[in-house]
């Protein structure tokens, strides 16, 4: 079967690819912009990839070797519900769908049962924890991964796994998709607001997923801001406060605890002593963009709503603090349209830092008639504003960034793009060329 991935150099469609490729089918596909994750998937035997998403590119690859199936990213129709690619698909009644019906059927012809990870924040990072305590029980798993890590490729489908590891993503309703052997909710703030354009519908559509989970894991701050007291099921909730928690020594109060979710999950499944998962844990090496680091004392991270710069902020506040160092922050928003709900939530998120640069946002799937809010206006939504100032990503910043780290100060870049982000931006200047 040749299935064509459009969006492959998603963090969510890449991955599942390279499933689809270690499954054995063939896989081609379609990108806007070359990136990173496209290097990577070439260099993982995932050469078929055509920059640019036109009509003409995928009726000659389709005349060369015929498409079977079309699995295309959530954000294609939100785009454009003409897009040249689905339409030459519906054209040529070839089966179209989005990821996850494509990983259903992966699961139910091979009976494997899904541990889904979900929630607005922490779910990237605690998929990783999730399938390094695994990997070091040597405990088969397949997984799919929307980062790149030193410890496994992004995608991986072992035959011999009982389960899948899985980032469950709200965007969309994707997570509704499926009905998980074990939820992991690692933490839910209202989010994604084009298409949950109330508090109240982003809440129950977490309380649908969980519904459709056989076994949930999750923190009762979280059950209580979606009340969940009315909801049949195996839920169990934790206390940030309980005593285990604290023998986890990772950098950050938020990657503690969901790394302690990791560790219940894990627990549950293999039966390990709690003791062993929390000594494996604390060796965890962590993810790419998540702080992770470029060159000594430069920091790149995927902190792009204020419930995940507090994150960040946690993590990069305990390493500056113990290497006595000042905290200079470089931020960069995901989408306008984001910044429309969330401005006034920054308030007091980059606590902390000791200078903030502030540039423009990333832009993606935006809505051409909405204002776009320049970074000196969003600053004024922060408490204290006076340690924050307006920039541009330009030579005036890498040399700014340059001075900061040659005065020792610790350098963390948030961003939460793709390709042409601050984040690609960082790995073109300051790292050698190969």
């Amino acid at each position: 079967m040749h299935i064509y991935f459009s969006g492959i150099g998603g963090a969510g469609i890449g991955p599942l690819a390279q499933i689809a490729h270690k499954a054995g089918y063939t896989v081609s596909g379609s990108d806007k912009q070359d990136s990173s994750y496209l290097e990577y998937l070439r260099a993982h035997g995932i050469t078929n990839i055509h920059i640019g998403q036109g009509y003409k590119a995928i009726a000659e690859l389709h005349a060369v070797t015929p498409i079977d199936w079309f699995v295309y990213t959530s954000a294609l129709p939100l785009e454009n519900p003409d897009a040249p690619e689905l339409r030459f698909c519906n054209e040529q009644q070839i089966k179209t769908s989005k990821r996850d019906e494509l990983l259903n059927t992966i699961l139910e012809d091979t009976g494997q049962k899904m541990i889904a990870v979900a929630g607005t924040h922490g779910k990237t990072t605690t998929t990783a924890m999730t399938v390094w305590l695994f990997k070091q029980l040597e405990y088969p798993i397949s997984y799919l991964l929307p980062a790149k890590v030193s410890y496994g490729e992004m995608g991986e489908f072992n035959k011999d796994s009982q389960y899948f590891v899985y980032e469950a993503d709200e965007f969309d309703r994707n997570f509704l998709a499926y009905e998980p052997a074990v939820s992991l909710i690692t933490g839910v703030s209202w989010d994604h607001h084009e298409i949950f354009p109330t508090r109240e519908e982003y809440q129950q559509a977490f309380r649908d997923f969980i519904n459709q989970t056989k076994q949930t894991l999750l923190w009762q701050d979280d059950a209580d801001y979606l009340g969940l007291g009315g909801l049949d099921g195996d839920i169990t909730t934790y206390e940030p406060n309980d005593a285990a928690v604290h023998a986890i020594t990772l950098k950050g109060f938020y990657n503690r605890l969901d790394a302690w979710l990791s560790i219940q999950a894990v627990h549950k499944v293999t039966g390990a002593k709690v003791e062993e998962l929390i000594g494996h844990i604390n060796r965890f090496p962590g993810l790419q963009r998540r702080m992770e680091q470029l060159l000594p004392n430069l920091y790149t991270d995927y902190a792009h709503t204020p419930e995940k710069i507090r994150g960040a902020m946690s993590a990069a506040s305990e390493i500056a603090a113990e290497a006595g160092q000042e905290l200079v922050v470089v931020y960069e928003p995901l989408t306008n349209r984001r910044q429309h709900f969330l401005k006034e939530e920054y308030k007091d998120c980059f606590n902390g830092a000791n200078k903030l640069y502030w540039i423009p946002s990333y832009l993606a799937r935006e809505d051409p008639a909405q204002r776009v809010i320049p970074p000196a206006e969003l600053i004024t939504y922060l408490t204290d504003p006076s340690f924050a100032v307006a920039a541009e990503r330009d030579d005036a910043l890498k040399t700014t960034i340059q001075k900061h780290l040659d005065n020792g100060d610790m350098v963390v870049c948030m961003a939460g793009g793709g390709g042409d982000s601050l984040d690609e931006w960082l790995r073109r200047e300051f790292l050698p060329k190969n």
